[in-house]
């Protein structure tokens, strides 16, 4: 399991992200090598066939930068009719996820480790996706450090082009100016509408709880791919 290359030895310039060596337990460890073959996607660029993945066809829902995969595996857990797919690069959370997945006996519940924008644009079939949930991402709160944001109009292209038409992007941030800047780039999309305000039933992430101590207000918005820009 790796974060591997793109076709022909190049990378992005830019990532949303920087691999921390963060500390990973000898049971997180043991997941990776015992329980990564059942629940884990390599990384390929190529369209993945989601049916034979999961084993049916169900709605799908994406979430990007998992953290341990404590809102994957909630939401999973209360719709088993659904498959969930998460994408995650720290290795410790990726293993706290799989311990839990095991543990609940969850088999609509399959994780991609590599950088989502390239699982977007090669690995995701069109139309695929039915909602995509990118919560709390790091703002990048340094102006020298924006071109990391994760939401740019690239970004938001290739989620389009995964959603299915009608499907949801869900979005939730307690940095105010990075929420600003996402309410921005996503006016700018005309394949997106707005949706009322509401988010899935979730517990708070650990990120989302960090920052109501830190006495962050919570930013959360969804917008529906529309129907009347199928392109």
């Amino acid at each position: 399991m790796s974060i591997d290359s793109p076709p022909g030895g190049t990378r992005r310039a830019v990532r949303s992200f920087v691999l921390r060596a963060g500390r990973t337990t000898v049971a997180q460890r043991r997941a990776l090598e015992e329980l990564w073959p059942h629940y884990g996607v390599g990384f390929a660029p190529q369209p993945l066939d989601l049916d034979a993945l999961f084993g049916r066809r169900a709605a799908r829902t994406l979430e990007i930068g998992i953290g341990n995969g404590e809102t994957l595996v909630e939401l999973a857990a209360r719709d088993p009719a659904g498959d969930y797919l998460g994408i995650e690069v720290h290795e410790p959370g990726i293993g706290h996820c799989l311990l839990r997945i095991a543990e609940l006996g969850l088999g609509n519940v399959r994780l991609i480790r590599h950088d989502a924008v390239e699982v977007l644009r090669e690995q995701l079939p069109a139309a695929s996706l039915e909602r995509v949930l990118l919560l709390f991402p790091d703002p990048w709160p340094k102006k020298r450090h924006h071109k990391r944001r994760i939401v740019n109009p690239d970004f938001l292209r290739l989620v389009a082009a995964c959603l299915a038409p009608g499907g949801v992007f869900h979005v939730a941030t307690d940095w105010a100016p990075y929420a600003e800047h996402i309410r921005q780039i996503v006016a700018a999309e005309p394949r997106f509408e707005p949706l009322p305000a509401g988010s899935p039933a979730r517990s708070p992430t650990r990120f989302e709880r960090r920052g109501e101590r830190l006495g962050h207000e919570v930013f959360e918005a969804s917008w529906r791919r529309s129907t009347a820009h199928p392109g």
